[in-house]
């Protein structure tokens, strides 16, 4: 193998590849063997079957992976001798290989800007310190006892009121006509915890078993829908049934049931425990963010524009997963695709810089990220995705993925080791931010339930009739 490197701009390479022939029938030849001994072929032992016949009957695939293998060995190879770190995916300009022939390909990606290091270790940081309030072990406490309460059917003749479930028929209509995707049939809504719009729930509220009801409800402008943002729609319902639920007290069988704790006290105990966790990953994750702006207001650079671009798309899908637990997308903000691109630049270009410090950290640490790393890794983006590690590596690895996911890894060693070495000040956390800590998850978990957005789950047909 013969390479040649280009310097296209100061954050830019490409590396011109030729693979002389003798080279790629070795590689194809790998490939064979391993065919023969991995299928039966009719009529052959296992193993035994010639090597033109194996080619023949398998060769799109024995081809493909013959030329992936050897260019991300190749690649691996290259760019160890040069000690090059891509910080973009690694483009590979290539055909498939030809027995007989010279392979000819190239490879182009993003390097680091070169830069002077300022001094990162013993930076001085004031860290919050975790505390976990009375009030709060108490509300989940109370979601446990939410959890384990039994619900029956009332008999009595009452309207419903709040924490009641009610069971009802309904939907959305305009101008006497249904509105698409607001409608359901046998829903169950429990009242008063803003899983719905106000005025309908203020609706259900007047209405008793087998009674029906309508109301004018304005949709508000961000709602998740962008055809019903805003829109004034007239909300009918039938209320089939009631359900009351009846909250137990606090015991040992509770909490037993609800996580196989021996009494409430360990109950407890693992809340704090699961709280403080939580709390301390929070603030060092404040804390890290304070070392990186000192460390990042000592350095200028140019950045690499793919490296940007991935950082903007991470961040947009970031946000709309936020947006989709609250109930709503990224077309209820009302702004383009080029719009919401600019409106995260600066925080994506931020994002890259303290990434490419964090590399230069590493490589002067000679930190270096292990196969069995980078495994845990995809074994982790797998059960995210609910998919099986095996389809997640080939994704990667066909998609140049891996030396990104690489630099990920070794960036959080980098601000690991920058914190491990700081002086820390430990200080308490100010009075606002000890009384709403947790309130952001538990508004974005009500906000997820929120507006008819269940109601996609089935249709049926006009209420009124």
């Amino acid at each position: 193998m013969d390479y040649k490197v280009e310097e296209l701009s100061p954050v830019t390479r490409k590396v011109n590849v030729t693979v002389p022939a003798e080279e790629v029938n070795a590689a194809l030849s790998a490939g064979v063997a391993l065919y023969r001994h991995r299928y039966e072929i009719k009529g052959f032992r296992r193993g035994k079957a010639p090597s033109s016949v194996v080619e023949s009957k398998f060769r799109a695939q024995i081809y493909t992976e013959a030329t992936t293998d050897l260019i991300n060995y190749q690649i691996n190879e290259i760019l160890g001798t040069l000690k090059l770190m891509p910080l973009s995916r690694l483009d590979v300009d290539s055909k498939e290989l030809v027995r007989d022939a010279d392979f000819i390909y190239s490879i182009s990606f993003e390097v680091a800007p070169d830069f002077d290091l300022p001094n990162y270790e013993g930076l001085k940081v004031d860290v919050e310190k975790a505390e976990v309030k009375d009030e709060e072990v108490r509300e989940v406490e109370q979601r446990v006892l939410e959890n384990a309460a039994t619900v029956r059917t009332i008999t009595e003749v009452r309207p419903a009121a709040d924490g009641d479930i009610v069971i009802i028929t309904f939907g959305a209509y305009k101008d006497e006509k249904i509105f698409e995707g607001i409608q359901a049939e046998n829903f169950e809504l429990t009242l008063g915890q803003q899983q719905a719009l106000p005025e309908f729930e203020a609706m259900l509220k007047t209405l008793k078993t087998g009674e029906k009801g309508e109301c004018e409800v304005v949709f508000p402008a961000d709602f998740i829908n962008p055809a019903m943002a805003g829109e004034t729609l007239t909300m009918r319902a039938t209320l089939h049934a009631i359900k009351e639920k009846t909250i137990p007290e606090l015991t040992d069988e509770v909490a037993k049931k609800a996580g196989g704790f021996d009494s409430v006290e360990k109950m407890r105990e693992a809340i704090v425990k699961s709280y403080m966790h939580s709390r301390e990953q929070l603030n060092k994750s404040v804390a890290q963010k304070k070392l990186m702006d000192q460390l990042l207001s000592q350095v200028t650079f140019d950045l690499p524009p793919s490296l940007v671009e991935n950082r903007i798309d991470r961040l947009l899908a970031d946000l709309e997963q936020r947006l989709d637990r609250q109930g709503k997308s990224l077309e209820s903000l009302k702004k383009t695709p080029e719009e919401l691109r600019e409106s995260v630049r600066a925080q994506a270009e931020e994002a890259a810089r303290a990434e490419i410090l964090l590399l230069a950290v590493a490589k002067k640490e000679n930190f270096d990220v292990t196969s069995e790393e980078i495994d845990a890794a995809l074994t982790q983006v797998a059960m995210q995705n609910r998919q099986d590690l095996l389809s997640v590596k080939q994704y990667y690895e066909e998609n140049n993925l891996i030396f990104p996911l690489k630099d990920r890894l070794l960036a959080d060693k980098s601000i690991e080791y920058i914190y491990e070495r700081a002086v820390k000040n430990e200080v308490d956390a100010p009075a606002e931010v000890k009384e709403t800590s947790t309130s952001d998850e538990k508004k974005g978990e009500k906000s997820a339930a929120a507006k008819p957005k269940k109601a996609k789950a089935a249709k049926t047909e006009d209420p009124k009739e």
